[in-house]
């Protein structure tokens, strides 16, 4: 079955340019990968290609499904609910990553994997309720342009002479003429 979220069949385009470039000659090795070309080609160890019709015959059967793979022990009447959630994970990986300016880790054990999806979670809660907040507010801005926008906001505080307190909120940038409340 095909990865998450795309449809396995290889479009007739795809094909047509895969008969064009071989018929040139001209089909290199940096474009078997970049076009997908390689599931339907037999290369032998005298590094002859050939087009193999029966894996185009047999990927068609998929063209225009959608599939998922999975490696989970969720019943299958499971899996794409879940699946269908997984925008709201990458999306707050996406915030962590761009907004954020979180830098992305590649880690392959366990130990450390898990800290990772704790913080995921907590950066899918946070944006949850950062969201609902601004849709309850009414404020007509996406959560990254908050988030943006909050990047900018300093507060100033001073302890005057007297003792008192003096505290002024302000933007490093002007993103509405209103001024921003103390």
């Amino acid at each position: 079955m095909p990865g998450p979220g795309r449809t396995r069949g290889t479009g007739v385009r795809a094909l047509i340019r895969l008969h064009t470039v071989f018929a040139r000659g001209t089909l290199a090795k940096d474009k078997v990968n970049k076009y997908g070309y390689n599931k339907f080609l037999d290369i032998n160890k005298d590094i002859s290609v050939s087009i193999n019709k029966e894996k185009i015959m047999d990927d068609s059967r998929w063209d225009g499904l959608k599939g998922y793979i999975t490696n989970t022990r969720l019943p299958a009447q499971e899996v794409i609910p879940q699946y269908h959630g997984l925008w709201v994970v990458e999306r707050a990986f996406r915030i962590g990553k761009s907004t954020l300016e979180m830098r992305p880790m590649f880690h392959f054990t366990g130990k450390r994997i898990e800290p990772i999806f704790t913080f995921a979670s907590l950066l899918t809660r946070f944006t949850r309720n950062l969201n609902a907040t601004i849709r309850k507010i009414g404020i007509k801005m996406s959560v990254d342009k908050v988030l943006e926008i909050a990047k900018t906001i300093t507060t100033l505080k001073i302890r005057l002479s007297n003792g008192e307190l003096y505290s002024q909120t302000h933007s490093t940038q002007h993103h509405s003429k209103r001024p921003l409340s103390p």
